[in-house]
């Protein structure tokens, strides 16, 4: 995998304490999921002033905190995907989602990790699973 705590540290840190564990969590499930995936190859970056995560043959993810909206770190997806209207199809109680970009966590609340990768697994899948209605997920119930 290629990555650099030099890129996150630099990123994160002017950032509050909290916030700077928070977005390691985020980052740590963000490689593992990768991992189990059995992708070889992680980019970590900065893409608009944001750490970028990219895979190959999926779609990137970034990650990121804003004073703005000091109670939350934000996932942001490419908005030209059917991603966040797929995570709002499968988990409609479960997640804070903005328009067709962004999944909303807030900072002094637990995460529903599992789903949490279970929406980066499907951007790092996405360009496989396009095609397919609800990228090949089924409803939760």
């Amino acid at each position: 995998m290629t990555m650099s705590v030099d890129i996150f540290e630099e990123k994160t840190k002017q950032y509050p304490k909290l916030i700077q564990r928070r977005l390691a969590e985020l980052r740590e499930l963000i490689l593992a999921t990768a991992e189990d995936l059995q992708m070889s190859q992680v980019e970590e970056s900065i893409k608009w002033g944001e750490l970028s995560y990219s895979v190959k043959k999926g779609s990137p993810i970034r990650i990121d905190w804003k004073e703005k909206f000091k109670d939350s770190i934000f996932i942001y997806f490419n908005c030209n995907t059917k991603l966040v209207a797929t995570f709002r199809e499968l988990y409609p109680r479960e997640l804070v989602l903005h328009g067709n970009r962004a999944l909303e966590l807030k900072i002094k609340e637990p995460w529903p990790e599992q789903i949490i990768g279970h929406c980066i697994e499907l951007a790092f899948r996405y360009h496989s699973l396009k095609v397919m209605p609800l990228l090949g997920e089924a409803p939760r119930v």
